[in-house]
């Protein structure tokens, strides 16, 4: 039995999520039980399509579009915070049951910074991993908790993306 470690990817560049999904398929073909989950993010992306159809991986994400942050919306950060909360315990019951080799919490750099996730909880997670646990976080400006306690840490630079010349996301390629 090996020692799991703690990724980071990060950055402004394109590349977290996929990755993420990268190290994921690979740890699934090994025979190891991924939970593959997804914060910030209700839209159906075509790379969910793909992961569900993999044996040894479970996605964990909203079932509903939460839409953009307003972190000024009470009632929305209500809402975001408790559906964050649930993914935890979700998460939480798959690790306790033995059923999580590989964690991937997909984007949480941004709950975390938003403050809405309970913040105490996920450190929880991550400082007191089972040891043999691999856990993947991604997402832009990784706060400082992050940093420290990730083994590996990936930054992904913009240098050009298409965006930046009105090109939109496109099915396939960006979701």
């Amino acid at each position: 039995m090996s020692t799991g470690l703690v990724h980071l990817y990060t950055g402004e560049g394109k590349g977290k999520t996929t990755a993420a999904i990268g190290l994921s398929v690979r740890a699934a073909g090994a025979g190891k039980k991924v939970v593959f989950a997804q914060f910030m993010k209700g839209r159906d992306t075509s790379e969910l399509k793909s992961l569900s159809s993999i044996e040894g991986i479970t996605i964990v994400r909203s079932a509903e579009e939460l839409g953009w942050l307003d972190k000024n919306n009470a009632e929305q950060v209500l809402k975001f915070t408790d559906t964050h909360n649930n993914l935890l315990e979700e998460i939480e019951t798959f690790i306790m049951n033995g059923q999580c080799d590989v964690l991937v919490l997909d984007e949480v750099t941004y709950p975390y910074s938003y403050g809405v996730i309970d913040k105490d909880r996920l450190e929880e997670l991550i400082t007191n991993k089972p040891e043999e646990m691999e856990i993947v976080c991604t997402g832009r400006n990784a706060d400082e908790f992050f940093v420290d306690h990730a083994d590996y840490i990936t930054e992904m630079k913009k240098i050009r993306h298409p965006y930046d010349n009105g090109i939109q996301a496109r099915e396939g390629i960006e979701f």
